[in-house]
């Protein structure tokens, strides 16, 4: 398979066995450097108010971008095997997590395919609190909608370009209401050891 470049984006808000959030966040992404093929770029760390709003304390959240000769279901695989280690349970969609690795995009493929693909992004937000995807759906279908995974991102992939919306990770970025973007604060002093 050819290098393509894989783009994660992490969160916490839980304290995990190896400590609270940043740390944890920290720990989670210094597990995936054997996934990268050279370097990985891994954004700042950021707060950012749980989603759904009300449902947990704040967020935790950051990003990396590496070149990966991995399939997807690789990357998925080991992703979660890093939560686990994290103390990761899936008890609640949207609930409190210790870690929470999610593949947003992995070069410019679309899984499983487009239709699926717009079927999930089109979703609506009541409809998303009950509906879980049985396979994983690339790009991630939220991505275009999330402050907290494109202000990270933007720092460690600006120039990706969505597949399907034709757009780059700054353009999706910048189109978000000033306050959704505002809401993602840099934790200062809070960068991630390289």
């Amino acid at each position: 398979m050819l290098s393509q470049i894989a783009l994660i984006s992490a969160g916490s808000n839980k304290k995990s066995p190896v400590g609270p959030p940043s740390i944890t966040i920290v720990y989670g992404l210094r597990r995936l450097l054997p996934l990268a093929r050279g370097e990985m770029r891994i954004s700042s760390l950021f707060a950012t108010p749980a989603f759904p709003s009300g449902t947990g304390p704040d967020f935790v959240n950051a990003a990396v971008a590496f070149e990966t000769d991995l399939t997807a279901d690789e990357i998925l695989n080991a992703l979660h095997l890093i939560e686990a280690a994290a103390g990761r349970s899936r008890d609640l969609r949207w609930g409190q997590r210790t870690l929470d690795l999610d593949l947003i995009g992995l070069g410019d493929q679309i899984l499983p395919d487009a239709a699926v693909q717009r079927q999930w992004r089109d979703l609506p937000l009541d409809a998303q609190l009950h509906a879980t995807p049985e396979q994983l759906i690339l790009p991630h279908p939220r991505l275009q909608d999330r402050s907290f995974v494109l202000v990270p991102l933007a720092e460690v992939a600006p120039d990706w370009r969505h597949p399907l919306l034709d757009l780059s990770v700054v353009q999706m970025r910048d189109m978000l209401p000033a306050a959704d973007r505002a809401s993602v604060v840099p934790l200062d002093h809070q960068a991630v050891p390289r």
